[in-house]
């Protein structure tokens, strides 16, 4: 993270949950506290539109290019700033399942900051379906969780989510196309 914004377990997680536009990496000298040592350097990443795995990925290789960076020609420590702290509390498995009363651009980012792992999901037929790729839209709506197509847009609390990725258990990734193709879900269903 870019501390001392997210100090904690998910800084990830957090980020995108809170929409926010750019992350980091920062070095910093380790003390008692949570996160909380000077700092040594800071870089930062734009993660708009990205998942958590694809914004690992970025930060390990970004993580590593600024310890070199800093090895390679250190500068002193600054204590880290008072203003801005939040804490990144890990993530509670009650929080991955899809509230489809809140608006869609507050369930995309969910679906972003769990994705690959361990994945927002619903429920439909008795069972979990797991929502790894979708996009929010404005210009449709219905009573949140409410099926409104079938291609499986689904009505939130202010738009759609219209999935573009979705998983069973048990299976693997596949489209909405395709799970609906073994798995009925009809317009007008209600999902939890």
């Amino acid at each position: 993270s870019l501390l001392p914004r997210w100090r904690g377990a998910a800084p990830i997680q957090r980020a995108i949950l809170a929409g926010d536009e750019v992350s980091g990496v920062t070095i910093m000298r380790m003390d008692e506290g949570l996160d909380t040592g000077p700092m040594l350097l800071r870089r930062q990443l734009d993660i708009r539109g990205k998942n958590a795995g694809q914004v690992t990925e970025e930060l390990a290789e970004l993580g590593e290019e600024a310890l070199i960076e800093w090895l390679e020609s250190r500068t002193p420590p600054r204590p880290q700033p008072e203003d801005g702290v939040t804490y990144a509390s890990k993530i509670d498995k009650a929080e991955t399942q899809i509230d489809w009363s809140v608006p869609a651009g507050r369930i995309e980012r969910q679906v972003r900051a769990f994705a690959p792992a361990p994945g927002a999901w619903f429920e439909a037929n008795g069972e979990r379906i797991k929502l790894l790729e979708a996009v929010a839209g404005t210009d449709a709506s219905g009573t949140p969780g409410e099926v409104l197509d079938d291609c499986l847009s689904v009505a939130s609390g202010e738009g759609y989510i219209r999935p573009l990725k979705l998983q069973r258990a048990g299976r693997g990734a596949m489209t909405p196309g395709e799970l609906l193709r073994g798995f009925r879900i009809p317009k007008g269903t209600i999902l939890k």
